[in-house]
């Protein structure tokens, strides 16, 4: 995605994955060779917080970084999976008022919750494991469902599913119900890895407008390409290599 965008705007930058044993070390060398930006993956989105120079203010609040731009040696965190998530339903409906149910208390779930209040969501969250949903759920204002009564009736108008059920080789199947899901209901999984889930196969055949979560994972990179060039997202070019790559 990000090659495809360099390309489409022009630009002599490559995007190329380090394998790294030493966090420090690799700013460190971020540094020294002028390498502009990094985007982070797990097991670092948190570790690497500790060693920046500064943290994008919601960063914080999610504790998570998965970003990181280097201005002329100093290095700023910053986390766009909150972006990916929200611009991918934007796409679909105003985020502003509507009423969310979001699956999920992790680390991914953290950030779609953060960004979701951010664009003035009603947000009520639902986890596996109550105490870390009630735990999110207070630190956002908002509301919390217990696992046992997510099958229950709601007035949701979104619903999102940012837990591991349905990801291939942890939990393939759907954290609701088919009878949960009709077709006033827009049904959105963060997982990618399928693209199409057991939730999202239930959410189509019940007539539910439905988003995969390759739309994030698009979203997500064009803010990564953003930050790092200062120029708009050549959306389409990115989509397109991204299809290619995940189908």
């Amino acid at each position: 995605m990000h090659g495809a965008g360099y390309q489409a705007l022009g630009l002599t930058w490559h995007y190329v994955p380090f394998e790294i044993d030493d966090l420090a070390g690799a700013l460190t060398g971020m540094r020294a060779l002028g390498i502009r930006g990094l985007g982070i993956s797990m097991p670092f989105k948190l570790e690497i917080m500790d060693l920046l120079d500064t943290i994008d203010p919601l960063a914080t609040r999610i504790g998570a970084v998965n970003t990181v731009v280097n201005d002329d040696g100093k290095l700023t965190g910053h986390n766009t999976d909150w972006v990916g998530a929200v611009r991918a339903l934007e796409e679909v409906l105003p985020v502003q008022d509507a009423k969310i149910l979001l699956l999920g208390a992790g680390g991914a779930a953290r950030a779609v919750a953060h960004g979701l209040r951010e664009a003035g969501a009603a947000l009520s969250l639902s986890n596996r494991s109550d105490g870390a949903g009630q735990a999110l759920a207070s630190e956002l204002g908002a509301e919390y469902l217990p696992w046992q009564e997510r099958n229950e009736p709601g007035d949701w108008s979104v619903i999102i599913n940012a837990s591991s059920a349905g990801m291939s080789g942890v939990d393939a199947s759907s954290p609701l119900d088919a009878h949960v899901l009709s077709p006033d209901t827009v049904v959105m999984d963060i997982v990618y890895k399928p693209l199409e889930t057991e939730l999202l196969r239930l959410a189509q055949r019940a007539g539910a407008t439905t988003i995969h979560g390759g739309r994030m994972l698009l979203h997500q990179a064009a803010g990564q390409f953003e930050l790092y060039t200062g120029r708009d997202a050549p959306l389409e070019a990115m989509d397109r290599a991204l299809r290619a790559a995940i189908g």
